[in-house]
C-alpha cells in the first residue's frame, strides 16, 4: 500500500483541499489545488457524483450494475454495452492478450468462490476450484466495439474488474479536473492513485511505499511522481492460510489458487488504468516475465520481497528516476 505525504508549501494565491469519502469499499481521497473554498466543494461533489455513476456501471456488489446485468446475461446471447463499460472491457482485453492470460477479467467464478472461503476461512476443495476455472477465459467472450455488444457464451461466467477499475476512475477523476481547469491534482482510490501537476514549489507528489508484508511501515525513500500513475498490490490486507502456507487474494487465474509469493508490488505508468492492471499482472507473473510486461507497456516497476529478514529489491532499470532515497 501507499501513503501520501503531504508536505509542501501552499501557492500563494490558491490553496490545496483535500476530500475523502468511502467508495467501492475504501477510502477515496481527492487533493487538488484550487481558487476557494466554494469552487473545491463544487468540484468534489462533481467528483464524487462520478466516481457514484462508474459505480452503478463496474460494481461487482450492486446487483443492479451494468456489471452484474452482463453476468447475468452469460450463456443467454449478445448484449448492449455502454461506452464506459466498452471502453474498459477493451483495456481489459488488451491486458489480457499482454499479460498472456495472466490478468484475466474472467475470473470472477473464482473470485467469488475465494472471497467465501476468506469470509468463512475455509479452504476451497479442489473440485470447486476445477470447475470455476472451466469458466475462465477471456479468449471466450467475444468483444464487439463496431457494435458496442459483448456475449458472455457460457452460462455461470462472470467478469470481475476488481483489478482494473480502481485505476481506471482514479484516472477520470484527474482527468475530470483537469477539464475543468485544475492542473493540480491526485485521486487515491484504494491506493490506486492518479495525478497531475503537483502543487506549486515542489518537484512532485511525494508517495511512499509500505514494507512486504505490513500495513503501515514504511520503505526507506519515497516516490517522486507528476503526471503520472501509481498502484500497488500485495498480501498484508487479504489472504488464507492453510496448511502453513499464505493464499493470497490476488488469485492466478491460469492455476485457479491465489498466489503464495508473499511480495509487494509498485507500478508506476501513464495513465491509472494501466498502473492497475501491470500490478495485478505483476504479482503474478515470474519476476523476469514481469519486468519484461512493465518495460514493455512503458511502466516502472519495483518488487519487494522479505528473504531471510530483509527486504530485497526487484526494479526496472527506469524506476529510479522517481525513487528518492531518505537521507
Amino acid at each position: 500500500m501507499f501513503s501520501l505525504l503531504l508536505a509542501y508549501p501552499a501557492a500563494t494565491q490558491e490553496k490545496k483541499y483535500s476530500y475523502s469519502q468511502n467508495k467501492m469499499g475504501s477510502p477515496l481521497n481527492i487533493v487538488f489545488v484550487a481558487h476557494d473554498s466554494m469552487q473545491a466543494r463544487i468540484l468534489s461533489e462533481k467528483c464524487y457524483a462520478l466516481v457514484d455513476s462508474f459505480n452503478l456501471i463496474y460494481s461487482d456488489y450492486d446487483p443492479n450494475s451494468e456489471l452484474n446485468q452482463l453476468n447475468a446475461s452469460a450463456g443467454k446471447g449478445e448484449q448492449h454495452l455502454s461506452p464506459a463499460m466498452l471502453d474498459i472491457l477493451l483495456s481489459s482485453r488488451k491486458a489480457y492478450q499482454q499479460s498472456k492470460g495472466a490478468y484475466d477479467i474472467s475470473i470472477g467464478p473464482l473470485s467469488m468462490l475465494w472471497r467465501k472461503a476468506r469470509k468463512m476461512k475455509v479452504f476451497p476443495d479442489s473440485l470447486a476450484i476445477i470447475q470455476a476455472r472451466n469458466l475462465i477465459g477471456l479468449s471466450k467472450v467475444k468483444i464487439d466495439s463496431a457494435k458496442q455488444t459483448i456475449l458472455i457464451p457460457i452460462e455461470g461466467m462472470r467478469l470481475d474488474l476488481g483489478g482494473i477499475a480502481k485505476g481506471y476512475i482514479a484516472q477520470k477523476i484527474v482527468d475530470f479536473l483537469k477539464g475543468q481547469g485544475i492542473t493540480q491534482s491526485l485521486a487515491d482510490a484504494g491506493g490506486d492513485m492518479a495525478m497531475s501537476n503537483p502543487p506549486a514549489n515542489t518537484q512532485g507528489w511525494i508517495v511512499g511505499i509500505n514494507v512486504p508484508e505490513t500495513t503501515d511501515e514504511l520503505l526507506s525513500g519515497h516516490l517522486v511522481l507528476q503526471n503520472m500513475s501509481v498502484a500497488t498490490s500485495g498480501d498484508a490486507y487479504q489472504y488464507i492460510a492453510h496448511n502453513g502456507k499464505k493464499y493470497s487474494h490476488i488469485i492466478d487465474p491460469r492455476t485457479g489458487y491465489g498466489i503464495q509469493s508473499q511480495r509487494n508490488v509498485t507500478v508506476i505508468a501513464k495513465n491509472g488504468t494501466d498502473a492497475d492492471w501491470l500490478a495485478t499482472a505483476c504479482s503474478i507473473l515470474p519476476i523476469a516475465s514481469a519486468k519484461k510486461l512493465a518495460i514493455r507497456n512503458r511502466a516502472a516497476l519495483l518488487i519487494t520481497v522479505i528473504r531471510d529478514e530483509k527486504i530485497v529489491y526487484y526494479k526496472t532499470s527506469n524506476f529510479d528516476r522517481y525513487w528518492k532515497a531518505d537521507n
